[in-house]
């Protein structure tokens, strides 16, 4: 998880989100069943964790008061079943989503 990080953040360095918009990569759809059985492509399930690639610098509170983001690229993520602006980059696709469509942020064990 956290060792493809640099790589896909070195794809996107001139991607800026703007206010609190993030860019997420999504996880790759599982294959195989925990049991090892080859899923066929119509059995995949919707991918609901990703990573973040990227972040904006915050939205601004009515008194003009920057609200601090509270995710920050590498973290890990539990994404909505729907939303995000798809956006495709070198071949690869990403997702953007407001700071407040993020469900949670997943830690490391």
């Amino acid at each position: 998880m956290a060792s493809s990080i640099p790589k896909v953040a070195t794809k996107v360095k001139r991607v800026f989100p703007l206010f609190n918009r993030v860019l997420i990569k999504r996880d790759d759809p599982a294959t195989q069943s925990k049991g090892g059985i080859v899923l066929p492509e119509n059995q995949k399930t919707r991918v609901l964790r990703g990573t973040v690639v990227a972040v904006g610098p915050g939205q601004r509170n009515d008194n003009g008061q920057k609200i601090p983001m509270t995710v920050k690229p590498g973290d890990y993520v539990i994404l909505p079943d729907y939303g995000g602006a798809r956006i495709e980059m070198d071949g690869e696709h990403y997702f953007m989503f407001r700071e407040n469509d993020i469900l949670a942020k997943l830690q490391e064990s």
